[in-house]
C-alpha cells in the first residue's frame, strides 16, 4: 500500500510541468510534424498530439479553440484573420520549412515533361487526353486534394491562376490517396508535396515559362529554379505562445531543420 501512495505523489509532483499538446492540420505538413514531435518528446515532460485534415480543418480548429498549433501549406485567408480578430483572438504566423509542389504521374505514362499552360488545361478541362501533350491515346484521370487542403488552394492559385477544377475531378481527402491511386491508374495525375514522392508514381517535370523543364527536387527548390515551391506554416494564439514555444522553438533549431530535411522538405536555411 506504501509504494502505491508514493507512486501515486510521484504523479502528481510531476503533472504540473508534463501537458499535452494538439496539432492539427495540413496533411502536407502532418510527416514533418509527426517526425519533429517524435524526436522532441524524447527529451520534453510534453506530449504533442499530431493529426491531420487538411490546412482549413487546422486553422478552423485553432479559431473554435479546439488545438493548440494549426499546421497550413497555405497561408491564412482574409476572412480567417476576420474572424479571429472578431473573436479577439491574436494570431501569430511562423514558417518552419519549404515545399515543392510535385507533379505527378503513373510510371508507365511517357510523359515526363509539362508546362503551366498544360498543367492548366489538364485540371480545368480543356485538355482530357495524354495525346494532346505529346502522350498516349488515353484518358486523363486528374486527381485533386479536397477544397479544406492548403495544397488544393495553392495549386489552384499559383498553378491554375486561379481558374476553376474540372467538376469531373476526384477530390482526395489525404495525399497519400492521391499516390495510391495515381499509382494505381494508368492515365492517373494529381500534385503531392515532396516528402511524399515515392518509388510507385513518377514526377513530372515542370516549366512556367515554356522552355526549362525542372524537376521537383530539394536541390532545384532550394536554388530557386524549381517552379511551383510554397512556405509550410504552423499558426497559433498569441496568449498560448508560452505553451507552444518550447516545441516551435525546437522546430526552427537547427536539430529541428536537419529533420525537415531527412523528412524531404527543404530547410529555411540551407
Amino acid at each position: 500500500m506504501k509504494k502505491i501512495i508514493v507512486s501515486v505523489m510521484i504523479l502528481c509532483a510531476m503533472a504540473p510541468s508534463f501537458y499535452a499538446q494538439k496539432i492539427k492540420g495540413s496533411d502536407t505538413v502532418l510527416p514533418l510534424a509527426q517526425k519533429e514531435a517524435e524526436v522532441f518528446m524524447k527529451s520534453n515532460k510534453q506530449a504533442v498530439t499530431v493529426i491531420g485534415g487538411g490546412s482549413g480543418v487546422g486553422i478552423a480548429a485553432l479559431m473554435e479553440g479546439t488545438t493548440d498549433i494549426a499546421m497550413a501549406s497555405r497561408s491564412m485567408k482574409l476572412d480567417e484573420k476576420l474572424k479571429c480578430k472578431s473573436a479577439g483572438k491574436t494570431i501569430v504566423e511562423k514558417i518552419i520549412a519549404y515545399d515543392a509542389l510535385a507533379v505527378v504521374v503513373n510510371p508507365s505514362n511517357p510523359v515526363s515533361n509539362l508546362t503551366r499552360e498544360q498543367l492548366e488545361g489538364i485540371f480545368t478541362g480543356k485538355i482530357t487526353n495524354w495525346k494532346q501533350v505529346g502522350g498516349q491515346d488515353m484518358k486523363i484521370i486528374p486527381y485533386s486534394r479536397e477544397t479544406s487542403s492548403g495544397t488544393y488552394e495553392f495549386f489552384k492559385e499559383h498553378v491554375l491562376l486561379n481558374k476553376n477544377y474540372v467538376n469531373s475531378i476526384l477530390s482526395m481527402p489525404a495525399t497519400g490517396a492521391i499516390i495510391q491511386s495515381v499509382s494505381q491508374t494508368k492515365g492517373a495525375i494529381g500534385y503531392v508535396g515532396l516528402a511524399y514522392i515515392n518509388k510507385s508514381v513518377k514526377a513530372v517535370h515542370a516549366s512556367f515559362d515554356g522552355k526549362k523543364f525542372i524537376a521537383p527536387s530539394m536541390k532545384n527548390a532550394i536554388n530557386q529554379t524549381y517552379p511551383i515551391v510554397r512556405p509550410l506554416y504552423f499558426y497559433y494564439e498569441k496568449k498560448s505562445e508560452a505553451k507552444n514555444n518550447p516545441f516551435i522553438k525546437f522546430v526552427l533549431s537547427g536539430e529541428g531543420q536537419k529533420i525537415v530535411e531527412s523528412v524531404g522538405y527543404v530547410p529555411l536555411k540551407k
